[in-house]
């Protein structure tokens, strides 16, 4: 093959090549922006009905248990991890003291009915006081009664008819007093229960309560945490928390929104929730509550704005997520997480 020949077959070749450029980069050069556009309105029309925030973390009911009695601790019957039932002992306090107490207290009670006995033992009493001299009182009458008459006759001495208005007038004070002694000692018995006998059973009530209360049940179902710190010999005061008990059953996920995208949210709207603990799984919500306030409402000291230095900062509404059902994964407070809410309901 001679040399001509090569270079018109080369030149055949070679011809269609500039005519493939010519359409390829054009449409390069329009389908990029094209997907670009495309991309952008598909954006664009999904945000309008969803707002996301990756501000939300998974929250559950927290409960500090404290002890209502103070006294040291001598039994711990939890760790952490552990799941326990409403009404398990989780620990023990010392009950020796709260046990004296109550038996103090069973005697005071005990004292209290015998003297309640006794006073009416003494009003009891006071009838038959007031019967005997009721009686002396009217042989004394009896016998004033006859020196009157024998003195009109002369058959007596005004001394001797004196001597008996005397014995009548000490039988009338006898009486008198005999009748007050009663009233007295029926004043001392109340009609219904006697007030010692009522302020000394609520003694013994009180020592019963706070004997019981030694030992420290679980409020709710829930795992244990923060028992690490309770120990055996440790002080427990009234009303400082000693462990935390965690519900297992009452777990939500409060997402903090923008200002700007809670306008149109409203409860019972559906929501996405992923975690970050369990990556590409996805749990259908709704959403509960909307915060009464944002974040810097609740604040222990809230933001002044009334000066002259006032900048505007977005602020965050607390927004509470339910999960649809019992979540397919255990769920652990302050799980970090993204929330998605729809619009559509």
């Amino acid at each position: 093959m001679d040399e001509a020949t090569t270079a018109a077959a080369a030149e055949v070749i070679d011809e269609p090549r500039p005519s493939r450029r010519r359409w390829l980069r054009p449409f390069l050069l329009l389908i990029v922006p094209a997907l670009l556009l495309l991309g952008g309105g598909y954006y664009w029309l999904e945000s309008g009905d969803s707002v996301s925030t990756d501000n939300a973390a998974v929250k559950q009911d927290i409960v500090s248990v404290s002890s209502q009695v103070n006294g040291p601790v001598i039994a711990v019957n939890v760790k952490n991890g552990d799941v326990v039932k409403r009404g398990q002992i989780l620990f023990r306090i010392d009950p020796e003291p709260f046990r004296v107490a109550l038996e103090q207290a069973e005697g005071q009670l005990a004292a209290a009915r015998l003297q309640t006995t006794q006073l009416r033992t003494q009003a009891s009493g006071t009838g038959a006081d007031i019967t005997g001299a009721a009686a002396n009182l009217q042989i004394k009458q009896n016998a004033l009664s006859r020196q009157s008459a024998l003195l009109k006759r002369g058959f007596t001495t005004r001394a001797d008819y004196e001597d008996a208005l005397n014995e009548v007038r000490t039988a009338e004070t006898a009486l008198a007093d005999a009748r007050a002694r009663a009233a007295n000692a029926h004043a001392a018995l109340a009609p219904g229960e006697q007030p010692s006998i009522a302020q000394a059973q609520a003694a013994v009530d009180k020592a019963k309560l706070d004997l019981s209360r030694t030992e420290i049940r679980a409020p709710m179902d829930g795992t244990i945490a923060n028992a690490d710190r309770l120990q055996v010999g440790q002080m427990a005061v009234q009303g400082v928390g000693m462990i935390s008990l965690v519900h297992n059953q009452n777990a939500w996920v409060e997402a903090n929104f923008k200002e700007k995208d809670v306008g149109k949210m409203l409860p019972g709207q559906r929501a996405k929730i992923e975690i970050d603990a369990y990556p590409g799984q996805e749990f259908k919500a709704h959403v509960q509550s909307i915060g009464a306030g944002t974040g810097s409402e609740f604040a222990i000291i809230p933001a002044q704005n009334a000066n002259g230095n006032w900048v505007k900062v977005t602020q965050r509404v607390p927004v509470r997520i339910a999960f649809d059902g019992s979540p397919s994964k255990p769920m652990i407070a302050g799980l970090s997480s993204d929330v998605t809410v729809y619009f559509d309901k």
